[in-house]
């Protein structure tokens, strides 16, 4: 296609710079202005001009107003620049529906990169690293936990760029106001106020990576190095990056590719890097920290050394060429030749403390520098009167070398040369930048200016400029005519008035705020500089006030305390209207306003989600998220009827606390998502994905446990008010599985659990499941659906086959005995317990029959070993020859593995060794030591054995227990022999951290009968009589017996003692306790099998 008429959704000098691309490109261009911006000079070299309503930033941020210049000026196409919309999916989309060609990226693309936080997600799918950071818009809470871990943060804007909305906070003090400045401006300069917090990389140099995309491929047009910084706003520019190692380099080229290719990138982006000059191995070397789908304010240092027009390269991209057919190919991109420095120059002054303050007045002289290798992007002029409304940047000073050296000695002449006067600017700064040996070394990072900020103040201070006696600035400011007998608030810029907070006969204390100013797109607060009241105010909101104008006047007096301290009388339990419909809305999903609901779950005799969210979590502990959603059918239903009958969208998501008053608050820590089967029958629509992924990816990032009430029927067909077909790109299932090793996760059902939420379920480390649970792969309808049949839910998945085939860790009887096993589990991850008791320890003595055919209880021997009501037995309708179960001795969690002698013998078949095997992956993931109670003639033998994988199953306990780190302590009751004895003490028996027999062990290479009966078949044959042949076995499997005693294996140390059996707990404590203590980083094992 090709554009008629294009129009400028910008101003200043990148509004100038689209204008002349256009013209080259035969495209006419309209410009738009603001009604305080009508002297602007790219309103002047536009082909044509509209006006908008309105003033300042606010201005061209109206997509109505900027949509309406549009259609009206009859143009095809709209070209947003840098800041303002260009990053505004929102005003993307409008445009298409207006008929008008965005110059950028699709919305879809705006919506991933102009999101910080999804495009860090992007990049972690790909492997590129990023820096632990906050998911999504974050509330002033959570960014005080991140700041609270992590010492020093960046909070962020999550839309936009250009350093606005950016404070680092390394000081828990700071925080408060750095977060509400930081959403302040974000609002100004973007239209979002959502922010989210980074780790901060100390030292680092800033690179920058320029891609252009025709949809299809992607390729990269270099780097760029952006380090030179003032309080995060880019302030010198340098392509390509002079000190950048080469191979770090590749890295990041290669990771900006990937990501414009997997979004379709159409147009230009820039991926920006932070490069940890200092790394060393184990430390990160850099991190992507965001994506800009924009053209960018230094894109000129690229076109210099590449010689290629980015501008009009976006343009005709998005006319539909491709790469190829602009000769864009990678391989045919250019390298860089020499070196290209961009210098912002900004109308300014800078105190000694860094503060900067916007310089303004009537240009009475602008002459910008030229000669070889400097070009000057501007939209001064002489006679212009600045707008402390929009960003003091007034120009753009480009210079070319041959090498970095040459660039950058021209360009601090060319600095010399610009003679601009009327007002304040920061060449001088910029010069003493560049004059500094740091900085020409590549010595410099993000924070340089700040931490040398009196040096270069100095250097700036002692500078002298090349151009002839420049003009005096004019001091613009109005004489003060201050009432008698009082004292001017000053404006200590020129900037616009946002507020006044302090009216005629308010009393104020010295250092109160009386006012709030905007300039640069920043808010400033103004002070008063004594205590006194209020006489007059001498200007309004949104008047633009020069500096040193006045504000208000106060009139002297002492404050007395009370007064300063003194706060206007307010009901504390009035309700304002705000709060009152956030109220309502969030009543519509409390029981109390549901009784067809609640009546529904008394008819089946179960509990309401709420109920059991109540019984989990410690009393006022838990805090829910995404409270106020409700399903996405807005294109099917009425959002009255949404809001009050499905809310929260059928899930309860939410943090809290389980086993507080034991553990404490910091162990205690609890993720929840729960579904509720009332509302929509507890589906997973839309929404309620998203509030899942949102709390998965909170309980990743924090490390909280989980707990997953799964009651539900699985996908829903009925949700409209998305983009997609399946939905099978959602997250969830993979968010959840990434948990695995990470941190504990239970499952908990009553009722019925098909498709979606029987997915989730079998993702948990431990399933808990009440007595009327289906639990299924597929519901009745996913079935009769496939042509299997029709069934009704009872018959799909219930506890007769989900609890003996091991699907089911635990059966409970109803919710309340399910959600006590939560809670016990969670407890052996949150650490010991102080009070416990066990049973006279001389019992153990007496519990293995002396008779050594005899069988015993091994449950017996499990409850006296261990302390009293301590056990929490898994999966145990399932391969019952094993025993897994969590316990405590002397209140410390342990794992415990035990052979059961009732079922064949002890033999440790398939079942019983995926059993042990899974189980032993749980405890190691999280950090449970072992105790392995051994009673086993060996692995399961045979052909039918054979028949089910048997050699396969039973070598998974020797690859799980060769990659544990948690400490393993075997006791041999009676039987050990050969492998199986093996597997149960980590795979050799000098394996565990001690192993000990009971006085009735008994040991050998295989089973004494079977060994006697293969190593004596000769002898054993020759005898005349089967009288004597019986005999004769009789004495030798005595023989063997006593060689295979247990004093016997002790004393040749393949065990390391025979002990009392009353002494066992003992033993245990004492291996416990001389181990050292462990602290967990990570994640000890990538994952738990779920089988």
């Amino acid at each position: 296609m090709n554009f008629r008429k294009l129009l400028i959704a910008n101003r200043g000098e990148i509004a100038i710079r689209i204008a002349r691309a256009a013209a080259d490109l035969g495209i006419g261009s309209v410009a738009i202005y603001s009604e305080d911006d009508a002297q602007a000079l790219h309103v002047k070299l536009a082909d044509e001009a509209r006006a908008l309503s309105g003033s300042g930033p606010a201005a061209y941020l109206d997509m109505d107003g900027v949509i309406a210049a549009a259609k009206d000026s009859g143009c095809d196409c709209v070209h947003p620049g840098y800041g303002f919309l260009s990053e505004n999916a929102e005003f993307a989309t409008r445009c298409a529906q207006a008929g008008l060609t965005f110059i950028g990226p699709a919305p879809g693309v705006l919506s991933v990169f102009g999101d910080k936080a999804r495009a860090r997600a992007l990049a972690d799918k790909f492997g590129v690293p990023i820096l632990k950071g906050t998911s999504g818009p974050t509330s002033l809470a959570q960014a005080r936990a991140f700041l609270s871990e992590h010492g020093a943060i960046i909070i962020k804007a999550i839309a936009g760029g250009g350093g606005r909305g950016m404070r680092i906070v390394t000081d828990a003090a700071q925080l408060d106001e750095a977060y509400a400045r930081c959403r302040s401006e974000a609002k100004a300069s973007f239209g979002i106020d959502d922010v989210y917090a980074e780790a901060f990389m100390a030292n680092a140099h800033h690179i920058e990576v320029q891609v252009a995309g025709d949809g299809k491929t992607a390729i990269h047009l270099w780097e760029r190095d952006c380090t030179i910084q003032r309080r995060h706003q880019k302030i010198i520019e340098i392509a390509p990056a002079p000190f950048l190692d080469e191979h770090v380099k590749r890295q990041l080229l290669d990771a900006a590719v990937w990501l414009a290719e997997d979004v379709e990138l159409r147009g230009l982006a820039t991926f920006e890097f932070l490069v940890n000059p200092d790394a060393v191995r184990g430390t990160q070397t850099f991190a992507f920290i965001e994506a800009n789908p924009r053209l960018q304010v230094e894109h000129t240092v690229t076109e210099e050394v590449t010689g290629i027009d980015l501008v009009t390269t976006q343009i005709r991209l998005l006319q539909g060429s491709t790469l190829e057919e602009l000769g864009l190919k990678q391989a045919g991109v250019p390298k860089p030749q020499g070196f290209a420095i961009q210098l912002r120059i900004n109308l300014e002054s800078m105190d000694a403390d860094g503060t900067v303050k916007p310089s303004g007045g009537v240009l009475s002289q602008f002459a910008p520098p030229s000669g070889p290798g400097v070009r000057v992007d501007t939209s001064g002029y002489a006679g212009y009167r600045t707008n402390p409304s929009f960003d003091p940047l007034i120009a753009k000073l480009i210079v070319k070398g041959a090498d970095f050296a040459q660039a950058r000695a021209r360009s601090m002449r060319a600095l010399a040369e610009f003679a601009i006067a009327g007002a304040g600017s920061n060449i001088a700064f910029l010069h003493g930048l560049l004059s500094n040996a740091d900085v020409a070394q590549g010595r410099a990072h993000t924070r340089f200016v700040e931490e040398h900020l009196g040096t270069l103040l100095k250097e700036a201070a002692n500078w002298k400029p090349l151009h002839v006696a420049p003009a005096q600035i004019e001091d613009a400011r109005a004489a003060v005519a201050a009432p008698a007998g009082t004292i001017a608030v000053l404006s200590p810029m020129q900037a616009k008035i946002v507020s006044i907070e302090a009216l005629p006969g308010a009393v104020v204390h010295k250092g109160a705020n009386v006012a709030v100013l905007e300039a640069m797109k920043m808010e400033h607060l103004v002070g008063a500089a004594i205590s006194g009241r209020v006489h007059s105010v001498a200007a309004k909101p949104g008047d633009v006030l020069m500096e040193g104008e006045a504000l208000l006047f106060l009139v002297p007096e002492e404050v007395a305390q009370e007064e300063q301290a003194a706060a206007k009388e307010i009901d504390l339990d009035a309700i304002r209207p705000d709060l009152r419909e956030s109220n309502e809305r969030h009543a519509f999903g409390f029981d109390a306003n549901r009784p067809d609901a609640v009546a529904r779950r008394r008819k089946t005799k179960q509990r309401t989600v709420r109920e059991n969210l109540e019984d989990l979590c410690d009393p006022g502990s838990f805090i829910e998220y995404g409270a106020l959603a409700f399903a996405a059918q807005k294109r099917r239903r009425t959002l009255e009827d949404l809001i009050q009958n499905t809310p929260g969208d059928g899930i309860i998501t939410g943090i809290g606390t389980v086993n507080a008053a034991q553990f404490g608050e910091q162990a205690a820590r609890c993720a929840v998502m729960a579904y509720d089967y009332t509302v929509l029958a507890g589906t997973q629509g839309a929404m309620n994905h998203r509030k899942k992924d949102r709390i998965l990816t909170v309980a990743e990032e924090w490390k909280l446990p989980i707990v997953c009430f799964a009651e539900g029927g699985g996908g829903r067909p009925g949700d409209t008010d998305f983009p997609g077909v399946a939905g099978l790109d959602t997250p969830t299932f993979r968010g959840y599985a990434k948990l695995s090793g990470l941190v504990p996760r239970v499952g908990i059902n009553s009722g019925r659990c098909f498709a979606g939420n029987a997915a989730l379920l079998g993702c948990s480390d431990v399933i808990i499941a009440t007595a009327n649970s289906n639990i299924g792969m597929g519901g009745p309808a996913m079935i009769e659906g496939g042509g299997l049949g029709v069934y009704k839910p009872e018959d799909v998945g219930p506890m007769s086959v989900q609890v003996p085939n091991g699907v089911v860790d635990i059966a409970a009887a109803d919710e309340a005995e399910a959600v006590a096993a939560a809670k016990k589990y969670l407890g052996y991850f949150q650490g010991a317990v102080k009070d416990w008791t066990c049973v006279d320890q001389r019992n153990l003595r007496h519990l293995i029959p002396e008779n050594r055919l005899r069988v015993y209880d091994i449950a017996a021997v499990i409850e006296a070993v261990c302390d009293s009501g301590s056990v929490l037995e898994l999966r145990a309708g399932f391969a019952p020859g094993m025993i897994t179960a969590l316990v405590r001795i002397e209140g410390q969690p342990f794992g415990l593995i035990a052979n059961n002698p009732v079922h064949l013998a002890g033999a440790i078949d398939g079942p019983c060794a995926d059993k042990a095997a899974r189980f032993l992956q749980l405890c190691d993931a999280f950090g449970i030591p072992i105790l392995s109670l051994c009673d086993t003639p060996g692995f399961m033998v045979g052909p039918e054995a054979e028949k089910t994988a048997l050699v396969r199953r039973v070598s998974r306990m020797f690859v799980v227990a060769g990659t544990m780190s948690v400490p393993i302590f075997t006791v041999v009751l009676r039987k050990g022999y050969g492998l199986g004895a093996q597997g149960m003490a980590g795979g050799s028996f000098h394996a565990p951290f001690f192993i000990v027999s009971w006085p009735t062990g008994e040991f050998g290479g295989m089973g004494l009968e079977g060994a006697v009966r293969l190593g004596y078949r000769k002898e054993l044959e020759a005898q005349p009589t089967p009288e004597a042949r019986e005999e004769l076995f009789k004495k030798m499997v005595e023989q063997s017996y006593a060689r295979g005693k247990a004093i016997n294996m002790a004393a040749y140390l393949e065990i390391d003692d025979v002990i009392d059996p009353a002494d066992t707990r003992r033993w245990i404590m004492r291996g416990l306790r001389s181990l050292p203590v462990q602290e967990r980083t990570g994640k000890r094992r990538t994952f738990v099998d779920t089988w």
